[in-house]
């Protein structure tokens, strides 16, 4: 199969680890809601992008997503549930909704760093919605469908979802099945499919943009 999840199944409260299989990667995914894994994965992330990433080149690039419990009504809004960052072959899904200390600092400063570029699409709907329940501030946000109309010099890009944009541009096929899109992420334990669904969303995001950057 060109996409699947094998779930390591490890035997803690704390957190799990999944393996994400699209086509030829496999993104090493941890699922966490607590804050000294957070601090882990960002320490080691941070030493990772200084090593692989060439800042001449173009920027050192994070791919951001969000999920949260969908609004059955106008007048609840339901904050964010989780938290998606990738680099490449690594993911993190930061269930901030169970988190029993709130975010760590280690999260805002990463967030907040200039040096890093976070890459999504309609990233700045996703940056509102974290300031307003998380009071996180956003160093560097970048939305790929503004980067993909520049690059590709078209304007049509900029009214573009991820779907169309990883056929355009990585030249591959995803879905997103509502069942898994409209699901309850404030869930406790997500399911395979939500964990696959969230780390695909910030991966793809990272590997769209590498791919724009370098044209």
């Amino acid at each position: 199969m060109a996409i699947s999840i094998e779930d390591h199944q490890l035997p803690y409260n704390t957190h799990n680890l999944y393996d994400v299989n699209f086509f030829d990667d496999k993104i090493h995914t941890l699922v966490t809601h607590t804050p000294s894994f957070v601090n882990t994965w960002i320490a080691e992330t941070q030493q990772k992008l200084h090593q692989n990433n060439n800042p001449a080149d173009h920027p050192l690039l994070v791919g951001l997503d969000i999920e949260w419990r969908p609004n059955r009504t106008r007048q609840i809004e339901n904050p964010v549930a989780t938290l998606q960052l990738s680099t490449g072959k690594d993911c993190l899904i930061f269930q901030l909704l169970h988190c029993p200390t709130g975010i760590p600092q280690s999260l805002y400063d990463f967030l907040s760093n200039k040096n890093y570029t976070f890459v999504g699409v309609g990233i700045e709907g996703d940056v509102e919605k974290l300031v307003e329940d998380y009071d996180v501030s956003m160093g560097n946000a970048v939305d790929l469908r503004v980067l993909a109309a520049e690059k590709l010099g078209a304007e049509q890009w900029k009214n573009s979802g991820i779907k169309s944009l990883v056929k355009e541009i990585l030249g591959k096929q995803i879905e997103k099945p509502k069942r898994v899109t409209m699901s309850r992420w404030d869930n406790e334990w997500l399911t395979g499919d939500q964990v696959q669904y969230a780390c695909l969303d910030a991966f793809l995001c990272y590997k769209i943009g590498e791919n724009l950057y370098a044209a």
